[in-house]
């Protein structure tokens, strides 16, 4: 049985942590390639976070339904069949958690780099090894550390916003709502830069992945989803507009085009100047551990959940003394390296996004089976508003799917193949 040893603040900064990183601090130049409007721009947040608040309001139900560690693999299993949830959980312990790691630590060597020249590959990987070892042996201190980092990146940010806003509108962005704005929403482009803006928001659901861990679930779990999520809302919304109001948007436009997307970066240099923006840049690198932390504690406890429920993959359940999840983390580590070394950040970010869509897809839509089947315990958390608040969300997630298939068909393909090779993975290895 898992043990209780994770309370509503390390809870709550795992979620913060797994989303405030890689996205919010890379993806705007991407965005204002195609959308130069600054309130269209401050819509597609707005949305996200809704969104993103949608879901967490059914995955609160779903967790503390069936409250243990695991996330989509737990809950899948449960609702549909074991097959489904060993795919999602396939993916999870493969791609889902090491390639966001890997896009994660490569951010944070990018911004590394911008001072001291390092090549963000070998920043990222010693990152990556580094915090897996922390993990891997203590889960006391690997707390401690991620709500430590999660405070400072808070902190941080806020102080970021607050500046950014007295030090005068140096960007040649407008915020006005009009007709363009509208023009906008309907357009393909503001569709893929939701892609984007989603990836940005994943990790809203973190903190199901170590429900087992939590103290009190059925009460700390709906609070740290909740919570966590409205609270990067809130800084997101507020950190786009600081980067768009101080950087002009042919600066942010460059870095993209580079493959670089270090905007934190770009607008600290017109806030700060030159030195503050090179002071800031080391900041962001620091800060971002606490996102690589969170999905390297994470994304093991899939697989250390499917090593105790399958016997061929037993050995990813083996643990620690101190009840950490051995094998599965450097298991993690060695796939978030390969990432590293072998892949490009926006191939990384487009295709994870598409595959883990699908199962959070999936698993919002169990809520209407939990719902049938009666199958919701005493003392569950009820999802406000059944069931406008699932079908809000499986609409929304309808509509990035088939935007992001037809925009990258092949990226869409591979995650759709990864899905494919868990169900062949699954019935091996119930031969």
């Amino acid at each position: 049985m898992d043990k209780k040893t994770i309370g509503f603040y390390t809870a709550t900064s795992i979620v913060i942590a797994n989303m405030v990183g890689t996205g919010v601090f890379t993806s705007l130049g991407y965005q204002v390639l195609d959308i130069k409007n600054g309130s269209s721009v401050l819509l597609l947040w707005i949305i996200g976070g809704i969104v993103s608040l949608l879901g967490a309001l059914c995955y609160a139900e779903i967790g503390t339904t069936f409250p243990r560690s695991g996330g989509e693999y737990n809950y899948l299993s449960k609702i549909y069949h074991p097959a489904v949830g060993f795919m999602s959980g396939f993916v999870s312990s493969t791609v889902a958690f090491a390639a966001p790691v890997a896009a994660a630590a490569l951010a944070l060597g990018t911004y590394f780099n911008n001072v001291f020249a390092v090549d963000p590959k070998i920043t990222a990987s010693i990152v990556v090894v580094s915090l897996s070892f922390v993990h891997a042996f203590t889960l006391n201190w690997g707390s401690k550390i991620q709500t430590a980092f999660t405070g400072l990146k808070v902190l941080l940010i806020i102080t970021f916003i607050i500046v950014g806003l007295c030090s005068g509108h140096t960007g040649d962005v407008s915020f006005t709502m009009n007709s363009n704005t509208l023009g906008d929403i309907s357009t393909g482009a503001f569709a893929i830069a939701l892609f984007w803006v989603s990836y940005s928001y994943s990790g809203w659901n973190a903190a199901s992945y170590i429900a087992g861990e939590i103290e009190n679930p059925q009460k700390n779990l709906p609070k740290s989803l909740l919570y966590g999520t409205a609270i990067v809302t809130v800084l997101y919304v507020l950190l786009n507009y600081v980067f768009l109001y101080s950087a002009p948007i042919d600066a942010l436009t460059k870095e993209a085009l580079q493959g670089k997307g270090d905007v934190g970066y770009v607008s600290a240099n017109f806030i700060f100047g030159a030195m503050g923006g090179k002071i800031i840049s080391v900041v962001i690198s620091i800060l971002l551990v606490s996102s690589v932390s969170s999905m390297v504690m994470a994304g093991p406890r899939v697989s250390q959940a499917m090593g105790t429920d399958m016997k061929f993959l037993s050995f990813l359940g083996k643990t620690t003394k101190n009840n950490t999840p051995l094998i599965a983390t450097f298991f993690q580590c060695a796939i978030s390296l390969f990432f590293i070394f072998t892949a490009t950040f926006e191939q990384v970010i487009i295709y994870i996004g598409f595959t883990l869509m699908l199962f959070t897809f999936l698993t919002v839509f169990g809520l209407f089976i939990i719902r049938a089947k009666k199958m919701t315990v005493a003392g569950a958390f009820k999802t406000p508003l059944y069931p406008i608040t699932p079908i809000l969300f499986l609409l929304f997630n309808i509509w990035l799917l088939s935007f992001g298939f037809y925009r990258h068909p092949f990226e869409s393909l591979i995650g759709v193949g990864t899905v494919l090779l868990g169900l062949v993975v699954y019935f091996i290895g119930r031969k």
